[in-house]
């Protein structure tokens, strides 16, 4: 049984609350935004849902406790260069992620495939649209852009336009398309349930207990 921390407490908190137990997972203690994690029961493995400006001082607090992080919160990637320093100074194991579904991750890997097969085709452009409710603040998504990496990586040489859509209760929506003169090739994955997320990242906090280093969903799709 790996033993959880909760960081944050709005709705991803309460679905890791709610599906812990699915996921062989007994959940320690919660903290909220502004809540000490120096005072926390015994954990193994902390997530953080929290907030973009939280993050470094909650990757610090939970180094301080010798335990290992999975960070879900959005935002907060200009300071990844403060939470690695933090990891590695700790020698604790940290797993990050724009996005924890399985599927979406899965998805990547099937968006870089189509990148190497298209790039090489010198008349076909690329695009990525993504579409949020309107209560998401961050445009374009991190999941966007880290599928936009995940296309130059695999080798795309030309321009890939990113656009957004915020309105009403929109699911996670990400498309990746590739257009020639007579065509038009599309990927699209869309969340249904946003339980997938919780799911995600308790499959996430289990597969990280006891291991050291920096990681990232592609490495517990690896197993």
């Amino acid at each position: 049984m790996t033993r959880i921390l909760i960081i944050g407490h709005g709705r991803m908190g309460r679905l890791l609350e709610q599906h812990a137990a699915a996921h062989q997972c007994a959940v320690a203690g919660i903290v909220d935004v502004g809540g000490s994690i120096a005072s926390a029961a015994p954990f193994d493995v902390a997530i953080d849902f929290s907030v973009a400006g939280a993050v470094v001082g909650n990757a610090q607090a939970v180094a301080e406790r010798g335990a290992n992080l999975v960070i879900g919160t959005t935002g907060w990637q200009d300071r990844e260069a403060a939470v690695r320093s933090v990891a590695e100074h700790a020698g604790i194991g940290v797993l990050a992620s724009a996005n924890f579904s399985l599927g979406l991750n899965a998805f990547l890997l099937v968006a870089a495939e189509a990148a190497r097969r298209f790039g090489p085709i010198a008349n076909y452009g690329a695009w990525i649209h993504e579409a949020h409710h309107d209560q998401k603040k961050d445009a374009p998504s991190g999941t966007a852009l880290v599928l936009k990496q995940a296309v130059t990586d695999a080798g795309y040489p030309r321009t890939i336009d990113v656009s957004s859509t915020r309105a009403g209760s929109i699911p996670g929506t990400h498309t990746i398309g590739f257009d020639g003169p007579s065509d038009t090739v599309t990927l699209t994955h869309t969340v249904r349930d946003r339980a997938v997320f919780a799911h995600g990242a308790l499959d996430a906090a289990v597969w990280l207990q006891g291991r050291k280093g920096w990681f990232g969903m592609a490495d517990v799709l690896k197993g």
